[in-house]
């Protein structure tokens, strides 16, 4: 036997691919699929005109890599194979549960526990260790940071399939996979890919969720409708057309996922235990929120993808959010805002607060 990461051994009888699939599932990957390097090729050359279309909004770093996203071998030319990780951190409550909580900010799921860059980052490490262990060998270990397609090779690794709403979907663990990518110069035999899209069928759940219609034809998104996008990506100011129907997402957005009938074969006991809710972060009030200042953003956020838009952009969110609330008593958290001295929050402070203004006029007839 030959030793692997933490003294997991290789059993010689294992095909590699099976010792590789019994570690990742010991690492607390939920699934794991082989493929081609160059499997998704075509996908690469939808996202440049999907880039070109200007569908990708303010996020600069996509077009001023594109071409890396084209296929695997233009980043690494000496890759052969991939293989495809998924953790999952499928959530135990309704992710639609706050939606008329309207003094409360909705979270997405997958940002409610540890930053998942850094839970399946370390895991993809430590089963490269384990692959360069059992098969001396180069590779390359990729989260949603690098240029690397990880939902189209998901699919042509036979994880799951690309939905109507372009995320992941697996018979498993449904929409609710955390993707993870290695790629090895070894040869791998390639698993069988799944079926693009059959699995949904007449379905169209998730286009008739989304709030704002960013999902548009040949199911591509248009990232500057998506509520994600704005509440995580984009750090101007949001326009006016789609605030309304932000109502209380302040970081992200669950409805296309949290909609989809395979997630009825999610379990959350599968999901990583580094991914389970923390409690500040499940129902939070708007009122407390926009209370922090940035010290006080670092300490409640740290060590969660949240931390990464700044305390600022979340102010932001949590104004358009109280601006849709209808409280009035929310009112007295948003007018501190009003002189701020960055316009974005100011200028989302004074829409809030004629929002509510208005509801109250509306109310008092």
């Amino acid at each position: 036997m030959e030793r692997g990461d933490k003294g997991s051994a290789v059993d010689k009888s294992q095909t590699l691919k099976e010792a590789i699939r019994a570690e990742a599932e010991r690492l607390g990957f939920a699934a794991c699929g082989f493929t081609r390097a160059d499997a998704a090729d075509s996908a690469g050359l939808d996202i440049r005109k999907w880039i070109e279309a200007g569908n990708h909004g303010t996020m600069g770093w996509m077009e001023t890599r594109a071409d890396h996203r084209v296929s695997p071998k233009a980043m690494w030319p000496d890759a052969r194979s991939a293989i495809a990780l998924g953790m999952s951190y499928a959530p135990a409550s309704d992710p639609m549960a706050l939606e008329n909580e309207t003094e409360r900010g909705r979270i997405s799921v997958y940002a409610q526990g540890g930053d998942y860059h850094k839970t399946v980052k370390k895991a993809l490490k430590a089963l490269a260790r384990f692959i360069v262990d059992a098969a001396p060998s180069e590779l390359k270990v990729f989260v949603d940071t690098a240029p690397v397609m990880e939902k189209p090779l998901a699919q042509a690794a036979g994880i799951g399939w690309q939905g109507k709403h372009t995320n992941l979907v697996s018979r498993e663990h449904g929409s609710w996979l955390f993707l993870g990518v290695i790629l090895t110069e070894l040869e791998l035999a390639p698993d069988a890919p799944a079926t693009d899209g059959i699995h949904c069928g007449t379905c169209t759940r998730c286009l008739d969720s989304c709030p704002t219609g960013a999902i548009g034809p040949e199911h591509r998104i248009d990232a500057r409708k998506c509520i994600s996008y704005l509440t995580i990506e984009h750090d101007g100011q949001i326009p006016e057309e789609f605030r309304e129907a932000m109502g209380n997402r302040i970081y992200g957005c669950d409805d296309c996922l949290a909609v989809c009938p395979w997630n009825s074969f999610a379990d959350a006991a599968a999901a990583n235990r580094a991914f389970l809710p923390r409690a500040e972060l499940t129902a939070p009030s708007l009122a407390d929120l926009l209370k922090l200042d940035d010290a006080a953003f670092r300490d409640m956020f740290a060590g969660s993808p949240i931390k990464r838009i700044g305390r600022d952009r979340l102010i932001r969110n949590c104004l358009i959010a109280a601006g849709n609330s209808g409280s009035g008593a929310l009112a007295p958290s948003v007018e501190v805002h009003v002189s701020d001295p960055d316009p974005v929050i100011a200028e989302a402070a004074a829409w809030a607060l004629d929002q509510l203004r208005m509801r109250d006029a509306i109310q008092a007839c």
